[in-house]
């Protein structure tokens, strides 16, 4: 048996809740301490002196000016977070969530070292985008409303999104957001769908 393609046993934990409750634990903790975000969060020049759990954990911190920042991640993780858990098993969801974010973290840090940025990432978009993708792969004929009004089908809101994202990366427009990042975690689910189930995202949207 390919060693990518074994599978965990299957059980259901909700651990969607967890990591919902670690966001929101150490939001709490931002704001007793503002240290935590630098210590937490990704910025490249610390990581080049050691700190490189800021790969994993820079996507449990987020803005602590900003209490939307957190909230709609974690709203979005809440609706598509359980049923991609439900379908996948919560092991796989764990590893699924913390590889796409960790390789979301990953390829932002490459771009940054590149570009001579030292920006302070933060933010569980790049996961979040990928458990998104894995809901559009998963239940493709799902239909989701946006603001509650606009319906759409889920692999029809995924690749809606990437376009925008592209859009917004591509002209510089929405400065502050880390729109690659949500690039890469989008990247980093449709290669995980690949290689780890053997599914092509691609063919499940036009199923």
């Amino acid at each position: 048996m390919n060693i990518f393609r074994r599978s965990f046993r299957y059980s259901f934990n909700s651990v969607v809740f967890y990591f919902i409750g670690i966001n929101v634990l150490i939001y709490l903790v931002q704001h007793l301490f503002s240290s935590a975000t630098f210590y937490l969060a990704m910025i490249p020049g610390m990581v080049l002196r050691g700190r490189v759990w800021q790969f994993l954990t820079y996507m449990f911190v987020h803005d602590p000016r900003r209490w939307s920042h957190i909230l709609f991640n974690m709203l979005g993780l809440f609706i598509f977070g359980i049923q991609v858990e439900r379908r996948m098993g919560s092991r796989e969801f764990i590893l699924y969530y913390l590889f796409t974010g960790g390789m979301a973290g990953l390829l932002s840090f490459v771009v940054y070292f590149f570009s001579g940025t030292n920006a302070v990432l933060l933010g569980a978009s790049g996961a979040v985008f990928a458990v998104e993708l894995a809901f559009a792969a998963f239940y493709p004929d799902a239909m989701i409303y946006i603001w509650g009004i606009i319906p759409l089908r889920a692999p029809v809101m995924v690749l809606g999104y990437t376009v925008l994202e592209l859009f917004f990366s591509l002209t510089g427009m929405q400065r502050g957001v880390a729109h690659l990042t949500h690039l890469f975690g989008f990247a980093a689910g449709w290669v995980y769908f690949l290689v780890r189930f053997g599914i092509n995202p691609w063919k499940s949207f036009r199923s």
